[in-house]
Protein backbone atom coordinates (compact mmCIF):
# COMPACT_ATOMS: atom_id res chain seq x y z
CA UNK A 1 0.00 0.00 0.00
CA UNK A 2 1.34 3.44 -0.96
CA UNK A 3 1.71 5.92 1.87
CA UNK A 4 -0.96 8.21 0.41
CA UNK A 5 -3.69 5.63 1.03
CA UNK A 6 -3.28 6.11 4.79
CA UNK A 7 -4.42 9.70 4.45
CA UNK A 8 -7.33 9.67 2.02
CA UNK A 9 -10.46 7.85 0.94
CA UNK A 10 -10.98 7.43 -2.80
CA UNK A 11 -14.43 6.93 -4.31
CA UNK A 12 -14.66 5.52 -7.85
CA UNK A 13 -17.49 5.22 -10.38
CA UNK A 14 -18.57 2.02 -12.12
CA UNK A 15 -15.80 2.50 -14.70
CA UNK A 16 -13.09 2.75 -12.08
CA UNK A 17 -12.60 6.51 -12.47
CA UNK A 18 -12.04 8.64 -9.39
CA UNK A 19 -15.06 10.82 -8.62
CA UNK A 20 -14.18 12.01 -5.13
CA UNK A 21 -11.23 12.07 -2.77
CA UNK A 22 -11.54 12.89 0.93
CA UNK A 23 -8.53 13.48 3.15
CA UNK A 24 -8.19 11.70 6.49
CA UNK A 25 -5.21 12.82 8.53
CA UNK A 26 -4.22 13.22 12.18
CA UNK A 27 -4.12 16.59 13.88
CA UNK A 28 -0.32 16.48 13.92
CA UNK A 29 0.25 15.39 10.29
CA UNK A 30 3.72 16.40 9.11
CA UNK A 31 5.09 15.44 5.70
CA UNK A 32 8.63 15.07 7.03
CA UNK A 33 7.76 12.50 9.68
CA UNK A 34 4.65 10.86 8.28
CA UNK A 35 5.72 10.46 4.65
CA UNK A 36 9.50 10.67 4.29
CA UNK A 37 10.40 8.94 7.56
CA UNK A 38 7.51 6.48 7.16
CA UNK A 39 8.74 5.45 3.70
CA UNK A 40 12.27 5.14 5.09
CA UNK A 41 11.00 2.72 7.73
CA UNK A 42 8.96 0.60 5.31
CA UNK A 43 11.36 0.56 2.34
CA UNK A 44 14.63 2.25 3.33
CA UNK A 45 16.33 1.51 -0.01
CA UNK A 46 13.44 2.68 -2.18
CA UNK A 47 14.54 5.46 -4.57
CA UNK A 48 13.21 8.91 -3.71
CA UNK A 49 15.36 11.23 -5.81
CA UNK A 50 17.48 10.80 -8.94
CA UNK A 51 19.67 13.86 -9.55
CA UNK A 52 22.06 14.84 -12.32
CA UNK A 53 23.54 18.03 -13.70
CA UNK A 54 25.19 19.37 -16.84
CA UNK A 55 28.65 18.43 -15.51
CA UNK A 56 27.73 14.72 -15.67
CA UNK A 57 27.49 14.41 -11.89
CA UNK A 58 24.73 12.13 -10.70
CA UNK A 59 23.35 10.87 -7.39
CA UNK A 60 20.54 8.60 -6.36
CA UNK A 61 18.99 9.13 -2.93
CA UNK A 62 16.81 6.58 -1.17
CA UNK A 63 14.12 7.53 1.33
CA UNK A 64 16.57 6.48 4.03
CA UNK A 65 19.09 8.95 2.58
CA UNK A 66 16.52 11.74 2.58
CA UNK A 67 15.56 10.96 6.17
CA UNK A 68 19.16 10.95 7.42
CA UNK A 69 20.25 14.05 5.52
CA UNK A 70 17.15 16.01 6.50
CA UNK A 71 17.75 15.02 10.13
CA UNK A 72 21.35 16.23 9.92
CA UNK A 73 20.20 19.52 8.44
CA UNK A 74 17.42 19.85 11.02
CA UNK A 75 20.01 19.46 13.78
CA UNK A 76 22.13 22.25 12.25
CA UNK A 77 19.10 24.51 12.03
CA UNK A 78 17.92 23.70 15.55
CA UNK A 79 21.32 24.47 17.08
CA UNK A 80 21.23 27.85 15.27
CA UNK A 81 17.91 28.63 16.94
CA UNK A 82 15.56 27.87 14.05
CA UNK A 83 12.27 26.60 15.42
CA UNK A 84 8.53 26.42 14.98
CA UNK A 85 7.12 29.34 13.04
CA UNK A 86 10.49 30.78 12.04
CA UNK A 87 10.71 31.76 8.37
CA UNK A 88 13.60 30.49 6.29
CA UNK A 89 14.20 31.34 2.65
CA UNK A 90 15.62 28.70 0.31
CA UNK A 91 17.35 29.90 -2.87
CA UNK A 92 18.71 26.58 -4.06
CA UNK A 93 17.90 26.33 -7.77
CA UNK A 94 17.75 22.60 -8.57
CA UNK A 95 20.47 21.55 -6.09
CA UNK A 96 19.65 18.32 -4.26
CA UNK A 97 20.15 20.09 -0.93
CA UNK A 98 16.73 21.67 -1.47
CA UNK A 99 15.04 18.35 -0.73
CA UNK A 100 17.02 17.88 2.48
CA UNK A 101 16.28 21.45 3.58
CA UNK A 102 12.56 21.34 2.78
CA UNK A 103 12.02 18.18 4.79
CA UNK A 104 14.21 19.47 7.63
CA UNK A 105 12.22 22.69 7.90
CA UNK A 106 8.93 20.78 7.85
CA UNK A 107 10.16 18.62 10.73
CA UNK A 108 11.10 21.71 12.72
CA UNK A 109 7.74 23.34 12.07
CA UNK A 110 9.55 26.26 10.45
CA UNK A 111 8.04 28.11 7.49
CA UNK A 112 9.85 27.50 4.21
CA UNK A 113 10.05 30.35 1.68
CA UNK A 114 11.17 29.05 -1.73
CA UNK A 115 12.68 31.72 -3.98
CA UNK A 116 14.35 31.81 -7.36
CA UNK A 117 18.00 32.71 -7.89
CA UNK A 118 16.85 35.19 -10.57
CA UNK A 119 15.65 37.69 -7.96
CA UNK A 120 17.31 41.10 -7.99
CA UNK A 121 18.67 42.88 -4.92
CA UNK A 122 15.47 44.92 -4.65
CA UNK A 123 13.41 41.71 -4.94
CA UNK A 124 15.33 40.25 -2.01
CA UNK A 125 14.94 43.47 -0.01
CA UNK A 126 11.17 43.35 -0.47
CA UNK A 127 10.90 39.69 0.56
CA UNK A 128 13.27 40.02 3.53
CA UNK A 129 11.38 43.00 4.91
CA UNK A 130 7.93 41.52 4.21
CA UNK A 131 8.60 38.07 5.68
CA UNK A 132 10.94 39.09 8.52
CA UNK A 133 12.80 35.87 7.88
CA UNK A 134 15.24 34.40 10.38
CA UNK A 135 17.59 32.63 7.98
CA UNK A 136 18.48 32.19 4.31
CA UNK A 137 19.99 29.10 2.66
CA UNK A 138 21.30 29.70 -0.83
CA UNK A 139 23.35 28.54 -3.77
CA UNK A 140 26.77 30.11 -4.33
CA UNK A 141 26.06 30.42 -8.05
CA UNK A 142 24.77 33.42 -10.05
CA UNK A 143 26.05 35.94 -7.49
CA UNK A 144 23.21 35.04 -5.14
CA UNK A 145 25.28 35.46 -1.92
CA UNK A 146 26.40 38.90 -3.07
CA UNK A 147 22.84 39.96 -3.88
CA UNK A 148 21.58 38.70 -0.51
CA UNK A 149 24.28 40.56 1.41
CA UNK A 150 23.52 43.74 -0.54
CA UNK A 151 19.82 43.29 0.19
CA UNK A 152 20.43 42.84 3.90
CA UNK A 153 22.34 46.13 3.98
CA UNK A 154 19.28 47.86 2.52
CA UNK A 155 16.79 46.10 4.80
CA UNK A 156 16.25 46.42 8.51
CA UNK A 157 16.64 42.69 9.21
CA UNK A 158 19.47 40.41 10.19
CA UNK A 159 19.48 36.78 9.08
CA UNK A 160 21.51 33.68 9.71
CA UNK A 161 23.18 32.90 6.37
CA UNK A 162 24.01 29.47 4.99
CA UNK A 163 25.24 28.40 1.57
CA UNK A 164 25.68 24.90 0.14
CA UNK A 165 28.47 22.92 -1.53
CA UNK A 166 31.14 25.64 -1.75
CA UNK A 167 32.26 28.59 0.37
CA UNK A 168 30.86 32.11 0.24
CA UNK A 169 32.10 35.06 2.27
CA UNK A 170 29.79 35.76 5.20
CA UNK A 171 27.92 32.44 4.86
CA UNK A 172 28.28 29.22 6.82
CA UNK A 173 28.78 26.18 4.59
CA UNK A 174 25.75 24.06 5.42
CA UNK A 175 27.06 21.08 3.46
CA UNK A 176 30.12 20.97 5.72
CA UNK A 177 28.18 21.67 8.93
CA UNK A 178 25.88 18.72 8.29
CA UNK A 179 28.76 16.25 8.29
CA UNK A 180 29.34 16.50 12.04
CA UNK A 181 25.66 16.24 12.97
CA UNK A 182 23.68 13.18 14.04
CA UNK A 183 21.31 11.61 11.53
CA UNK A 184 18.78 11.04 14.34
CA UNK A 185 16.14 13.64 15.13
CA UNK A 186 13.42 13.38 17.76
CA UNK A 187 9.96 14.26 16.50
CA UNK A 188 8.79 17.72 17.52
CA UNK A 189 5.19 18.74 18.13
CA UNK A 190 3.62 20.35 15.07
CA UNK A 191 0.02 20.69 13.91
CA UNK A 192 -1.45 20.11 10.47
CA UNK A 193 -2.95 23.61 10.74
CA UNK A 194 0.43 25.28 11.36
CA UNK A 195 1.89 27.38 8.51
CA UNK A 196 4.35 25.29 6.49
CA UNK A 197 5.21 27.30 3.40
CA UNK A 198 5.19 30.87 2.15
CA UNK A 199 5.28 31.56 -1.59
CA UNK A 200 5.56 35.02 -3.08
CA UNK A 201 3.43 35.29 -6.21
CA UNK A 202 5.08 36.48 -9.41
CA UNK A 203 3.59 39.96 -9.11
CA UNK A 204 1.87 40.29 -12.48
CA UNK A 205 0.10 43.31 -10.99
CA UNK A 206 1.43 45.24 -8.02
CA UNK A 207 3.89 43.91 -5.45
CA UNK A 208 4.12 40.13 -4.95
CA UNK A 209 1.69 38.73 -2.38
CA UNK A 210 2.84 36.27 0.26
CA UNK A 211 0.77 33.09 -0.03
CA UNK A 212 0.74 30.88 3.09
CA UNK A 213 -0.02 27.13 3.06
CA UNK A 214 -0.35 24.83 6.06
CA UNK A 215 0.87 21.24 6.59
CA UNK A 216 -2.12 19.71 4.78
CA UNK A 217 -0.87 21.22 1.49
CA UNK A 218 1.21 18.13 0.52
CA UNK A 219 -1.83 15.86 0.91
CA UNK A 220 -3.86 18.00 -1.49
CA UNK A 221 -1.28 17.12 -4.15
CA UNK A 222 -2.26 13.44 -4.14
CA UNK A 223 -4.68 14.15 -7.00
CA UNK A 224 -2.02 16.23 -8.79
CA UNK A 225 0.48 13.39 -8.79
CA UNK A 226 -1.63 10.27 -9.13
CA UNK A 227 -4.48 11.35 -11.37
CA UNK A 228 -3.00 14.19 -13.44
CA UNK A 229 0.74 13.53 -13.66
CA UNK A 230 -0.08 9.83 -13.42
CA UNK A 231 3.07 9.27 -11.39
CA UNK A 232 3.14 5.64 -10.36
CA UNK A 233 4.47 3.40 -7.61
CA UNK A 234 8.08 2.62 -8.46
CA UNK A 235 8.04 5.08 -11.38
CA UNK A 236 10.19 8.14 -12.06
CA UNK A 237 8.48 11.51 -12.47
CA UNK A 238 10.18 14.51 -14.08
CA UNK A 239 8.69 18.01 -13.77
CA UNK A 240 10.66 20.83 -15.38
CA UNK A 241 10.67 23.55 -12.72
CA UNK A 242 13.13 25.41 -10.55
CA UNK A 243 12.57 25.03 -6.81
CA UNK A 244 11.77 28.73 -6.39
CA UNK A 245 8.35 28.29 -7.98
CA UNK A 246 5.18 26.59 -6.78
CA UNK A 247 5.41 24.22 -9.77
CA UNK A 248 8.22 22.46 -7.88
CA UNK A 249 5.82 21.69 -5.03
CA UNK A 250 3.33 20.37 -7.58
CA UNK A 251 5.75 18.06 -9.35
CA UNK A 252 9.03 17.52 -7.55
CA UNK A 253 8.30 16.30 -4.04
CA UNK A 254 4.95 16.03 -2.24
CA UNK A 255 2.40 14.17 -4.32
CA UNK A 256 5.03 12.08 -6.06
CA UNK A 257 6.54 10.75 -2.83
CA UNK A 258 3.08 10.19 -1.37
CA UNK A 259 2.12 7.91 -4.27
CA UNK A 260 5.44 6.05 -4.22
CA UNK A 261 7.14 7.58 -7.25
CA UNK A 262 10.73 8.73 -7.35
CA UNK A 263 11.48 12.28 -8.54
CA UNK A 264 13.89 13.10 -11.38
CA UNK A 265 15.88 16.31 -10.99
CA UNK A 266 18.05 17.76 -13.75
CA UNK A 267 20.16 20.67 -12.48
CA UNK A 268 20.68 22.99 -15.47
CA UNK A 269 20.76 26.68 -16.32
CA UNK A 270 20.28 26.96 -20.06
CA UNK A 271 17.32 25.11 -21.55
CA UNK A 272 18.20 22.62 -24.28
CA UNK A 273 15.35 20.34 -25.43
CA UNK A 274 17.79 17.65 -26.56
CA UNK A 275 19.30 17.45 -23.08
CA UNK A 276 15.85 16.99 -21.53
CA UNK A 277 15.14 14.10 -23.89
CA UNK A 278 18.53 12.58 -23.06
CA UNK A 279 17.68 12.71 -19.34
CA UNK A 280 14.27 11.13 -19.95
CA UNK A 281 15.78 8.26 -21.92
CA UNK A 282 18.93 7.73 -19.85
CA UNK A 283 17.13 7.41 -16.52
CA UNK A 284 13.88 5.86 -17.75
CA UNK A 285 11.47 8.67 -16.85
CA UNK A 286 7.90 7.35 -16.84
CA UNK A 287 5.90 10.59 -16.45
CA UNK A 288 6.81 14.11 -17.53
CA UNK A 289 5.40 17.59 -16.93
CA UNK A 290 6.61 20.87 -18.40
CA UNK A 291 5.23 24.29 -19.34
CA UNK A 292 3.96 24.74 -22.92
CA UNK A 293 7.16 26.64 -23.81
CA UNK A 294 9.15 23.41 -23.43
CA UNK A 295 6.78 21.48 -25.67
CA UNK A 296 6.91 24.24 -28.28
CA UNK A 297 10.69 23.91 -28.42
CA UNK A 298 10.52 20.13 -28.54
CA UNK A 299 8.07 20.22 -31.44
CA UNK A 300 10.15 22.75 -33.38
CA UNK A 301 13.47 20.97 -32.80
CA UNK A 302 12.14 17.47 -33.38
CA UNK A 303 11.24 14.87 -30.77
CA UNK A 304 13.36 11.68 -30.59
CA UNK A 305 11.87 8.40 -29.40
CA UNK A 306 11.08 8.23 -25.67
CA UNK A 307 10.36 4.54 -25.00
CA UNK A 308 10.08 4.77 -21.20
CA UNK A 309 7.66 7.69 -21.18
CA UNK A 310 4.04 6.77 -20.42
CA UNK A 311 2.41 10.11 -19.70
CA UNK A 312 2.89 13.83 -20.40
CA UNK A 313 1.20 16.86 -18.87
CA UNK A 314 1.45 20.64 -19.03
CA UNK A 315 0.26 23.76 -17.23
CA UNK A 316 1.15 27.39 -16.65
CA UNK A 317 -0.09 28.96 -19.86
CA UNK A 318 -2.29 28.11 -22.82
CA UNK A 319 -1.03 25.39 -25.14
CA UNK A 320 -1.40 26.00 -28.87
CA UNK A 321 -3.47 23.23 -30.53
CA UNK A 322 -0.76 22.78 -33.17
CA UNK A 323 1.79 21.86 -30.48
CA UNK A 324 -0.68 19.45 -28.86
CA UNK A 325 -1.29 17.69 -32.17
CA UNK A 326 2.35 17.44 -33.26
CA UNK A 327 3.55 16.16 -29.89
CA UNK A 328 0.84 13.50 -29.82
CA UNK A 329 1.52 12.48 -33.43
CA UNK A 330 5.21 11.96 -32.65
CA UNK A 331 4.97 10.28 -29.25
CA UNK A 332 1.50 8.75 -29.18
CA UNK A 333 0.97 10.55 -25.86
CA UNK A 334 -1.80 13.12 -25.51
CA UNK A 335 -0.81 16.21 -23.54
CA UNK A 336 -2.92 16.50 -20.40
CA UNK A 337 -3.46 20.14 -19.50
CA UNK A 338 -4.24 21.29 -15.99
CA UNK A 339 -5.07 24.46 -14.11
CA UNK A 340 -4.42 25.80 -10.64
CA UNK A 341 -2.78 28.70 -8.83
CA UNK A 342 -0.03 29.40 -6.30
CA UNK A 343 -2.91 29.76 -3.83
CA UNK A 344 -4.26 26.29 -4.63
CA UNK A 345 -3.34 22.84 -5.84
CA UNK A 346 -4.71 21.44 -9.12
CA UNK A 347 -8.29 22.66 -9.59
CA UNK A 348 -9.06 21.39 -13.11
CA UNK A 349 -7.29 18.84 -15.26
CA UNK A 350 -7.38 16.10 -17.83
CA UNK A 351 -7.39 13.21 -15.39
CA UNK A 352 -6.50 9.54 -15.51
CA UNK A 353 -9.26 7.48 -17.11
CA UNK A 354 -10.47 10.29 -19.37
CA UNK A 355 -9.53 11.19 -22.95
CA UNK A 356 -7.77 14.58 -23.02
CA UNK A 357 -9.52 17.16 -25.16
CA UNK A 358 -7.20 19.36 -27.19
CA UNK A 359 -7.00 22.83 -25.65
CA UNK A 360 -9.31 22.05 -22.74
CA UNK A 361 -8.45 22.67 -19.09
CA UNK A 362 -10.21 19.36 -18.43
CA UNK A 363 -12.78 18.67 -15.76
CA UNK A 364 -13.14 19.53 -12.08
CA UNK A 365 -10.71 17.86 -9.68
CA UNK A 366 -12.45 15.21 -7.56
CA UNK A 367 -10.86 16.95 -4.58
CA UNK A 368 -12.73 20.25 -5.06
CA UNK A 369 -16.24 21.58 -5.56
CA UNK A 370 -15.93 24.17 -8.34
CA UNK A 371 -18.50 26.35 -10.08
CA UNK A 372 -18.54 29.22 -12.58
CA UNK A 373 -20.18 32.38 -11.25
CA UNK A 374 -21.20 35.70 -12.77
CA UNK A 375 -20.51 39.04 -11.07
CA UNK A 376 -23.64 38.63 -8.97
CA UNK A 377 -22.43 35.35 -7.48
CA UNK A 378 -24.89 33.31 -9.55
CA UNK A 379 -23.95 30.08 -11.27
CA UNK A 380 -23.78 30.54 -15.05
CA UNK A 381 -25.27 28.24 -17.68
CA UNK A 382 -23.38 25.84 -19.95
CA UNK A 383 -21.46 27.82 -22.57
CA UNK A 384 -21.49 31.06 -20.58
CA UNK A 385 -18.30 32.65 -19.30
CA UNK A 386 -17.98 32.90 -15.55
CA UNK A 387 -15.36 33.19 -12.84
CA UNK A 388 -13.87 29.95 -11.51
CA UNK A 389 -14.74 29.77 -7.81
CA UNK A 390 -14.15 27.07 -5.20
CA UNK A 391 -17.03 26.13 -2.89
CA UNK A 392 -15.67 25.01 0.50
CA UNK A 393 -17.03 21.88 2.23
CA UNK A 394 -19.54 22.15 5.05
CA UNK A 395 -16.71 22.05 7.58
CA UNK A 396 -15.45 25.30 6.07
CA UNK A 397 -11.89 23.96 5.88
CA UNK A 398 -10.62 23.33 2.36
CA UNK A 399 -7.18 21.71 2.33
CA UNK A 400 -5.09 22.72 -0.66
CA UNK A 401 -6.38 26.30 -0.63
CA UNK A 402 -3.96 28.72 1.01
CA UNK A 403 -4.73 29.79 4.57
CA UNK A 404 -3.75 33.44 4.32
CA UNK A 405 -1.93 36.30 2.61
CA UNK A 406 1.10 37.57 4.50
CA UNK A 407 0.03 40.57 6.61
CA UNK A 408 -2.96 41.19 4.33
CA UNK A 409 -6.18 39.94 5.92
CA UNK A 410 -8.18 42.42 3.85
CA UNK A 411 -7.03 40.85 0.56
CA UNK A 412 -7.64 37.35 1.93
CA UNK A 413 -11.18 38.27 2.94
CA UNK A 414 -11.74 39.81 -0.49
CA UNK A 415 -10.85 36.64 -2.43
CA UNK A 416 -13.14 34.70 -0.05
CA UNK A 417 -16.05 37.13 -0.39
CA UNK A 418 -19.46 35.54 -0.49
CA UNK A 419 -18.16 32.38 1.18
CA UNK A 420 -16.34 31.09 -1.92
CA UNK A 421 -12.75 31.38 -3.12
CA UNK A 422 -12.51 33.67 -6.13
CA UNK A 423 -9.70 32.72 -8.53
CA UNK A 424 -10.08 35.80 -10.72
CA UNK A 425 -9.89 33.55 -13.79
CA UNK A 426 -12.64 33.25 -16.39
CA UNK A 427 -13.74 30.07 -18.14
CA UNK A 428 -16.78 28.39 -19.63
CA UNK A 429 -18.00 24.80 -19.50
CA UNK A 430 -19.27 22.95 -22.55
CA UNK A 431 -22.06 20.39 -22.68
CA UNK A 432 -19.58 17.56 -22.00
CA UNK A 433 -18.36 19.06 -18.74
CA UNK A 434 -15.07 20.25 -20.23
CA UNK A 435 -13.75 23.62 -19.05
CA UNK A 436 -12.18 26.13 -21.42
CA UNK A 437 -9.96 28.98 -20.26
CA UNK A 438 -11.16 32.45 -21.23
CA UNK A 439 -8.60 34.65 -19.49
CA UNK A 440 -7.96 36.64 -16.35
CA UNK A 441 -10.81 39.02 -15.65
CA UNK A 442 -8.38 41.92 -15.84
CA UNK A 443 -7.23 40.60 -19.25
CA UNK A 444 -10.72 40.33 -20.73
CA UNK A 445 -11.18 42.62 -23.75
CA UNK A 446 -14.54 44.36 -24.14
CA UNK A 447 -14.94 45.29 -27.80
CA UNK A 448 -18.10 46.34 -29.63
CA UNK A 449 -20.28 44.93 -26.86
CA UNK A 450 -18.47 41.59 -26.86
CA UNK A 451 -16.21 40.10 -24.19
CA UNK A 452 -13.13 38.51 -25.75
CA UNK A 453 -10.51 36.40 -24.02
CA UNK A 454 -7.01 36.93 -25.46
CA UNK A 455 -5.88 33.31 -25.42
CA UNK A 456 -7.89 32.02 -28.36
CA UNK A 457 -6.45 34.78 -30.54
CA UNK A 458 -2.93 34.16 -29.23
CA UNK A 459 -3.21 30.48 -30.13
CA UNK A 460 -4.08 31.36 -33.73
CA UNK A 461 -1.28 33.93 -33.89
CA UNK A 462 1.20 31.26 -32.82
CA UNK A 463 0.25 29.19 -35.87
CA UNK A 464 1.81 31.80 -38.17
CA UNK A 465 5.43 30.82 -38.96
CA UNK A 466 6.75 34.34 -38.34
CA UNK A 467 5.42 34.53 -34.77
CA UNK A 468 7.68 33.31 -31.97
CA UNK A 469 5.87 34.98 -29.08
CA UNK A 470 2.76 37.10 -28.76
CA UNK A 471 0.35 38.78 -26.39
CA UNK A 472 -3.12 40.12 -27.15
CA UNK A 473 -4.54 43.10 -25.26
CA UNK A 474 -7.37 45.61 -25.54
CA UNK A 475 -6.53 49.25 -26.26
CA UNK A 476 -8.88 52.28 -26.20
CA UNK A 477 -10.95 52.72 -29.34
CA UNK A 478 -13.64 55.39 -29.91
CA UNK A 479 -15.75 53.14 -32.08
CA UNK A 480 -15.57 49.84 -30.21
CA UNK A 481 -14.64 50.85 -26.66
CA UNK A 482 -11.56 48.67 -27.04
CA UNK A 483 -9.77 47.43 -30.12
CA UNK A 484 -7.86 44.15 -30.19
CA UNK A 485 -4.12 44.64 -30.43
CA UNK A 486 -1.49 41.95 -30.93
CA UNK A 487 2.06 42.49 -29.69
CA UNK A 488 4.38 40.15 -31.58
CA UNK A 489 7.99 38.97 -31.35
CA UNK A 490 9.20 37.77 -34.75
CA UNK A 491 11.31 34.72 -35.46
CA UNK A 492 14.74 34.83 -37.08
CA UNK A 493 14.58 35.59 -40.78
CA UNK A 494 11.55 37.88 -40.46
CA UNK A 495 11.58 41.67 -40.40
CA UNK A 496 8.84 44.00 -39.29
CA UNK A 497 7.03 45.65 -42.20
CA UNK A 498 3.61 46.89 -43.21
CA UNK A 499 3.36 43.95 -45.59
CA UNK A 500 4.06 41.42 -42.84
CA UNK A 501 1.59 43.14 -40.52
CA UNK A 502 -1.13 42.81 -43.15
CA UNK A 503 -0.19 39.19 -43.81
CA UNK A 504 -0.40 38.23 -40.13
CA UNK A 505 -3.70 40.07 -39.71
CA UNK A 506 -5.24 38.34 -42.72
CA UNK A 507 -3.92 34.96 -41.59
CA UNK A 508 -5.55 35.30 -38.19
CA UNK A 509 -8.72 37.19 -39.04
CA UNK A 510 -9.75 34.57 -41.58
CA UNK A 511 -9.90 32.13 -38.68
CA UNK A 512 -11.63 34.46 -36.21
CA UNK A 513 -15.17 35.68 -35.82
CA UNK A 514 -15.37 39.31 -36.91
CA UNK A 515 -15.75 40.67 -33.38
CA UNK A 516 -12.44 38.99 -32.49
CA UNK A 517 -10.48 40.46 -35.39
CA UNK A 518 -7.03 41.86 -34.70
CA UNK A 519 -7.11 45.58 -35.52
CA UNK A 520 -3.55 46.56 -34.57
CA UNK A 521 -0.21 44.73 -34.61
CA UNK A 522 2.96 45.96 -32.96
CA UNK A 523 6.25 44.16 -33.56
CA UNK A 524 8.66 44.24 -30.59
CA UNK A 525 12.06 42.74 -29.85
CA UNK A 526 11.01 41.31 -26.50
CA UNK A 527 8.09 41.14 -24.10
CA UNK A 528 7.94 42.68 -20.62
CA UNK A 529 7.83 39.72 -18.25
CA UNK A 530 7.68 38.85 -14.60
CA UNK A 531 10.67 37.05 -13.17
CA UNK A 532 8.78 33.76 -13.58
CA UNK A 533 8.54 34.38 -17.32
CA UNK A 534 4.89 35.44 -17.54
CA UNK A 535 4.12 38.24 -19.99
CA UNK A 536 3.07 41.39 -18.14
CA UNK A 537 -0.07 42.39 -20.02
CA UNK A 538 -0.54 45.31 -17.66
CA UNK A 539 2.71 46.87 -18.94
CA UNK A 540 1.64 46.33 -22.54
CA UNK A 541 -1.75 47.94 -21.83
CA UNK A 542 -0.10 50.95 -20.16
CA UNK A 543 2.07 51.47 -23.26
CA UNK A 544 -1.06 51.28 -25.44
Amino acid sequence: MSVYQKYCREIFDENGNLVRLDLEYPENFNFGYDVVDAEAEIEPNKTALVWCNTEDEEYEFSFSDIKKNSNKMANVFKKAGIGKGDRVMLVLKRHYEYWFAAVALHKLGAVMIPATHMLTVSDFVYRINAARMKAIVCTTQDEVPEKIKAALKESDCSCKLWCVQTEADGFENLTESMKSESDDFTRLDTLSSDPMMLYFTSGTTGYPKGVIHDHTYPLAHIVTAKYWHQAEEGGLHFTVAETGWAKASWGKIYGQWLVGSAVMVYDFDNFDPRQLINVINKYGVTSFCAPPTVYRYLVRKGIPETPSLKHASTAGEMLAPEVFRKFTEKTGLPLCEGYGQTETTLLLGNFKGTTPVEGSMGTVSPFYNIELHNKYGERVSVGEVGEIVVIPPESGKQSGIFCGYLDNDEQYEYVWRGGVYHTGDAAYMDENGQYWFHGRFDDIIKTGGFRVGPYEIENILMEHPAVVECSVIGVPDKLRGQAIKAVVVLGSGYKASAELELEVKDFCNKKLAEYKWIRIIEFVDEMPKTISGKIRKKVLREKG
